[in-house]
């Protein structure tokens, strides 16, 4: 089963320093219908103008990736760690039994965008973490490039829940092809660009912001129709 979510039909809106679209239920944006999908509960896309950001604030319980399109993000947080992520980038902060961090634009310049990421932990209280890696655009170009994962496996970041996340860099007509397991599930989303997706006899076109969830599937065909940045989430 495919099942599409357009990105002129997410929530969020423009807060004067913030640019926000909310794929899924968040803050003031609710939607019955739009609650998340599997672990997948939060994907938001944030544009950020010169210097602003959001000051500290707490957390619990959540795995939390910041995903960078463009500029750099400053993180600081209350277990000492201060940071900037770049595209390229994957941040991950576990927040388990709590948290606070602050996030800005390190620009005074020029704005920011990112993809604000939370899973559901597989177990709640956990001890709070962080880690940040950097994959480099050959490791993405044409080929899903995994960055999260349960185990950390190939120098993904390790995330405290059931999720394969990969990201892909695709040019006009490059292709990805990935197989899911009897049980899994997953959801597509284009950060940039547009692509064919392509499930069984199905075929649909996907534009900057778009998703797609996909259950009771056995594989997804990815081919840019243009330069292409897409996330691809494998989710139990």
């Amino acid at each position: 089963m495919l099942t599409l979510r357009p990105a002129d039909a997410r929530g969020g809106g423009r807060f004067g320093w913030l640019d926000t679209r909310h794929t899924f239920s968040f803050g003031h944006y609710y939607d019955p219908a739009h609650m998340g999908f599997r672990a997948l509960r939060v994907l938001n896309d944030d544009r950020v103008t010169p210097g602003a950001g959001f000051p500290t604030h707490s957390h619990r319980d959540a795995e939390i990736i910041s995903y960078v399109l463009d500029g750099a993000l400053e993180h600081r947080d209350s277990m000492g760690n201060g940071s900037v992520i770049r595209p390229g980038e994957v941040q991950r902060m576990s927040a388990g039994r709590g948290v606070s961090h602050s996030e800005f634009n390190a620009s005074k310049t020029d704005g920011l965008r990112f993809l604000q990421i939370w899973f559901i932990p597989a177990e709640r209280g956990i001890e709070p973490g962080y880690e940040q890696r950097r994959f480099p655009t050959d490791e993405r170009a044409g080929a899903l490039r995994l960055v999260a994962s349960p185990d950390g496996r190939d120098g993904s970041v390790k995330v405290h829940t059931d999720v394969a996340l990969y990201s892909t860099l695709l040019g006009e007509g490059e292709a990805v092809a990935h197989e899911l397991a009897a049980g899994r599930h997953a959801w597509v989303q284009v950060a940039r660009g547009e692509v064919e997706l392509r499930v069984g006899d199905e075929v649909v076109d996907l534009r900057e912001g778009d998703g797609a969830a996909l259950s009771e599937e056995p594989a997804l065909r990815l081919v840019g129709k243009g330069d292409a940045e897409v996330l691809v989430f494998d989710l139990g």
